[in-house]
């Protein structure tokens, strides 16, 4: 990607936040020709990869694959080297998280950076507190009242399981810490959405109510990455799987035309030659391991 960011596409009111008027299906990042170096390591060889409205495609690879570089590049912590990126039907040139957050992209990390001192209410708002408008305080207060409101909305509208939004983090199981997250960096109103390992260490009762938040988000229109070993998880709510391979595409698929057997042969390089009719996203490689071994 060049150095120089280009303007991010405006936002209008009637096109942001919970996927409202979006045109599900239409393509929001596309990638292409995305590399990544790190002294004599390539991390990332020439990379495709889209994330559509209303869609959940989930990114697999064994360890050591890219899929955390990749997810990095996407959120500005470790910009590409070379590709391009394209967001909403602009080019873009995204240098740091804060430019990535404003084209409309959240991402929620595996560590969930929760506080855990804090009630749900306190790690919603953190950092973007409410405050009365007052001229007479030198110190404004907060509108602690607005805030557990609109928290309780958000959490609500997500089906999350959180009686009190004025409970400690620390007293949450870990599935209603995920919830938090996610409910934390809608608030910034994305039209995409990083998950990074959203289930895992949960058990079995918690993973399905994070795979219902998945398809919560998915429903509200917005774009969902799901970055996963959990095939069992992928296969249950993703649309689409792209595999990456030894820091390449390994192949597209279709949740609902193909099999776990060819994911994991993509998945592993067993698989010589996958059948194209296993390829998903128009403008996407095939799934022939194109370029899946070095």
């Amino acid at each position: 990607m060049s150095a120089h960011s280009e303007r991010p596409p405006e936002r209008g009111a009637g096109d942001r936040g919970a996927g409202g008027g979006v045109d599900v299906g239409r393509p929001l990042l596309e990638l292409t020709g995305v590399s990544k170096r790190f002294g004599a390591v390539n991390a990332l060889a020439d990379i495709r990869f889209t994330a559509r409205a209303g869609e959940i495609v989930a990114l697999v690879g064994d360890n050591g694959a890219g899929k955390s570089t990749l997810i990095k590049a996407i959120s500005g912590v470790q910009p590409a080297d070379e590709g391009t990126f394209v967001f909403d039907g602009q080019r873009v040139s995204p240098k740091a998280p804060t430019d990535v957050t404003r084209l409309g992209i959240a991402t929620v990390y595996q560590d969930l950076a929760l506080a855990d001192n804090l009630d749900v209410v306190g790690n919603l708002f953190l950092g973007r507190e409410r405050l009365f408008e007052s001229t007479r305080r030198i110190v404004p207060l907060m509108d602690k009242v607005s805030m557990a409101q609109q928290a309780k909305e958000l959490l609500a509208g997500l089906g999350a399981r959180i009686p009190n939004v004025l409970s400690r983090v620390e007293s949450l199981s870990g599935g209603q810490r995920q919830a938090v997250a996610i409910a934390r960096a809608l608030l910034g109103e994305p039209k995409l959405i990083l998950l990074d390992e959203p289930t895992a260490a949960l058990g079995v009762t918690q993973t399905a109510h994070v795979l219902e938040l998945t398809t919560t988000l998915k429903r509200r229109g917005l774009a969902v990455v799901l970055i996963s070993h959990n095939l069992s998880d992928v296969f249950a709510v993703a649309d689409r799987i792209s595999v990456l391979r030894l820091g390449r595409n390994g192949g597209d698929f279709t949740v609902a035309d193909t099999t776990r057997e060819a994911v994991v042969a993509a998945i592993t390089g067993l698989a010589a030659d996958t059948p194209a009719t296993a390829a998903a996203a128009p403008g996407q490689p095939t799934a022939s391991r194109q370029g899946a071994d070095t």
